[in-house]
């Protein structure tokens, strides 16, 4: 089931490697520096709309901000 399904999120790698602080990153894309938190934790439950800003921002898809764990 979905709810069964495990992910990883890169954001914060693609954070670091864009020089930005948590902060940054939400003012740029418009969010709480919470909302940077959650999305940088694995298994993170974010909106579309906000997973879509930071995907968008990164130049990414949201299959390579948040990875599909196998097993």
């Amino acid at each position: 089931m979905a709810q069964d399904l495990k992910y990883h999120s890169m954001v914060r790698m693609y954070r670091i490697q864009s020089g930005l602080r948590q902060e940054d990153l939400a003012r740029k894309v418009d969010v709480s520096r919470r909302t940077i938190i959650t999305a940088e934790s694995d298994n993170c439950n974010l909106s579309l709309a906000t997973a879509l800003r930071l995907a968008a921002f990164f130049q990414r898809t949201v299959d390579e901000l948040f990875v599909k764990e196998e097993g």
